[in-house]
């Protein structure tokens, strides 16, 4: 006896809410198994919180790998810019709002140029976008460990800190800077020419080249919002801290920013993808963490299972939605 065959339609819807699917259960599984904890107030703060920095670099980095690039570099830019922050800041003294503000101008312009860095290596050295940032990376971490003295960049300046462990209306700042961008790019991604050029390049690039699309012009624009996201995350963390590691700040932030993507269904061959399925990939993701941390699981191990969640999801990737 043959089994009936599964409605492709209902396959494709199965796969379009994929992302949010597999947050409900590992949701549901996560109160469970940290009950009664889990569902506290403040935990889910923490949750959204935590996930707030490496989710504002996950949301840059979704233009990126849907333009049939990557980014390997965000941690180390994320130290080097948050570095470039409390230089500056410390520049105008103790108590000055001029300095905050000229300081968090400065990390994300810092951001915007790491990001085009990149993008001019990649889009005019015609290098392989993995292999560009792999040495970037390295160029990013070593100049902030060389100029931290493999130190701290400690700020002066007591205002500093209002900004990143701040809060409106009971909600950190970070959380609604994650929220106001995630709204914004997806804007960007959904409802211009730009983000249609972004999927256009990334599913077909010959074809693309021959609609008069500016291939490097886009590329060049979405490593530049990746580098933007990064400056944002620097400047967020750095007031939270009011200082900046130059060893381990960022340390294993590509790999939280891929996973969230890799989770919410984007492809990593390019051409498919989505602010929103980024936004609940970085939710999955940090209730994963969340959970994790209840159970007891070492740190040394958690990033063993990141790294067995992306080779998941790629492997399911085939079935995604066209």
């Amino acid at each position: 006896m043959k089994l009936p065959k599964i409605n492709e339609k209902i396959v494709k819807q199965i796969g379009r809410f994929a992302p949010l699917i597999t947050l409900v259960v590992v949701f549901v599984a996560s109160i469970f198994i940290g009950y009664p904890h889990f569902l506290q107030g403040q935990n889910m703060v923490n949750i959204l919180r935590q996930i707030s920095y490496t989710g504002i670099i996950a949301l840059g980095t979704t233009f990126v790998i849907v333009a049939g690039g990557i980014d390997l570099s965000v941690g180390a830019m994320t130290a080097m810019v948050g570095g470039i922050v409390i230089v500056v800041l410390n520049l105008f003294g103790e108590a000055s709002m001029l300095g905050v503000g000229v300081a968090m101008l400065a990390g994300v312009a810092a951001g915007g140029l790491a990001g085009a860095f990149n993008g001019l290596i990649v889009t005019k050295g015609r290098i392989a976008p993995i292999i560009v940032t792999l040495g970037t990376m390295s160029i990013f971490r070593s100049l902030v460990i060389y100029a931290g003295s493999a130190g701290e960049f400690r700020s002066v300046n007591s205002l500093f800190p209002t900004v990143g462990a701040g809060s409106v209306l009971g909600l950190p700042v970070p959380i609604i800077v994650f929220v106001l961008l995630a709204v914004l790019l997806h804007l960007l991604f959904n409802n211009t020419a730009f983000g249609r050029f972004v999927c256009a390049i990334g599913a077909n690039e010959r074809v693309a080249l021959y609609s008069a699309v500016n291939i490097n012009r886009v590329k060049m624009i979405t490593y530049i919002i990746g580098g933007v996201t990064v400056g944002i995350t620097s400047v967020l963390w750095a007031s939270r801290l009011n200082s900046v590691n130059s060893s381990n700040m960022g340390l294993f932030y590509e790999l939280d920013a891929i996973t969230a993507v890799v989770i919410g269904g984007t492809a990593m061959s390019g051409g498919f993808g989505s602010i929103w399925r980024t936004v609940l990939g970085c939710l999955t993701l940090g209730i994963i963490n969340n959970m994790l941390n209840m159970v007891g699981v070492s740190s040394y191990l958690q990033g063993a299972v990141k790294g067995a969640v992306i080779i998941g999801a790629v492997l399911l990737q085939y079935r995604r939605p066209k």
